[in-house]
């Protein structure tokens, strides 16, 4: 269950507790200490998401840089090969340099992409959980704020 979805539960319990006047209600507190308990237990979950999504990052980050060292050996390999030719040694050397240079730009480009994934990805974790925060607050404090206080006990109840 998401935490959002916990949270609406948590309003229903607030909203269906015994009203009294003054903002006051009578609710079920083992209801909410249940959602509680379930809010904080999935919180956990999208932190281990989050993690997933940094791993991954670094999955493609290290595959791109594998596959541009792969060009990269590849283009030199092939350049070697051509060096017995004057001519052919030029061309090779030519074309090297050019496969070199899209295997640095194709290694750029796919790293900043899986950056800008990332961060996009990470980005919408924040802000889920700081709005999912915010309302955990902004619960607890209406919570505080319904609880009455204990009447203060007089001279003859002592």
């Amino acid at each position: 269950m998401s935490i959002e979805d916990l949270l609406e539960q948590f309003d229903e319990v607030l909203e269906g507790g015994m009203k009294f006047p003054g903002k006051r209600a009578v609710v079920d507190i083992e209801k909410l200490r249940a959602l509680v308990d379930d809010i904080r237990l999935n919180i956990p979950g999208e932190i281990k998401q989050a993690r997933g999504i940094v791993a991954d990052r670094t999955d493609i980050i290290t595959n791109a840089k594998r596959e541009a060292d792969g060009i990269i050996r590849a283009a030199e390999e092939r350049a070697k090969a051509m060096v017995a030719q004057e001519e052919i040694t030029k061309l090779a050397q030519e074309k090297a340099s050019e496969i070199i240079a899209t295997a640095q730009a194709k290694s750029r480009q796919m790293r900043k992409a899986a950056q800008e994934f990332v961060d996009d990805i990470m980005r919408r974790a924040d802000e889920g959980l700081t709005a999912n925060l915010g309302e955990v607050r902004k619960t607890r404090a209406a919570l505080k704020q319904q609880v009455p206080s204990a009447p203060a006990k007089t001279e003859e109840q002592q």
